[in-house]
């Protein structure tokens, strides 16, 4: 289904990306990202929060290390400062990425079992979709963020992953 070459790339291109969204978001300010814009979670901070929290829950179940300690309901409310939020984002990019930099293809096989708090029961799904899920979940947000930020005058990265800087 998926490699660990895969995983590295998707992990680099995660960080990338945040990369641009942690300076769009310290640009802001907190005023203008808590601004309701019409999207799922409300606003560019909302959206942000929920985004990180997500990374977090799923990194937590595949490397065993802390997760967030809210709720989904609660996700949009991770963070009250710009700052912390951005000191989070860099920590949990890095975190994703030392993880796919030891993931082998056995590890990506078998089944990942949890209990899903929003959904209120427990699941077990092939930990490759899993996986992939963690993957999707970022750049279907980050397209969410990026819209948002066009619409608020900022002129976000290029998101293209040929175009993805070696060096990242």
């Amino acid at each position: 289904m998926i490699t660990p070459d895969y995983c590295k790339m998707m992990a680099r291109y995660n960080a990338w990306q945040n990369k641009g969204l942690r300076a769009s978001f310290k640009k802001l300010g907190l005023t203008k990202l808590q601004e309701d814009r019409g999207a799922f979670f409300g606003s560019l901070w909302g959206t942000g929060n929920h985004l990180l929290w997500g990374d977090q829950l799923w990194m937590s179940r595949f490397d065993g290390g802390h997760g967030p300690d809210s709720s989904i309901k609660d996700s949009t409310k991770l963070h009250d400062d710009v700052q912390l939020f951005v000191d989070d984002r860099l920590r949990t990019d890095e975190r994703i990425i030392r993880w796919a930099g030891r993931i082998k293809q056995v590890d990506l096989t078998g089944d990942l079992s949890w209990y899903s708090g929003a959904m209120k029961r427990d699941f077990t799904k092939p930990k490759a979709l899993c996986v992939m899920q963690l993957f999707n979940h970022q750049t279907h947000h980050r397209g969410q963020i990026h819209a948002m930020l066009t619409a608020a005058g900022i002129k976000p990265d290029d998101t293209d992953l040929p175009f993805m800087p070696e060096d990242n």
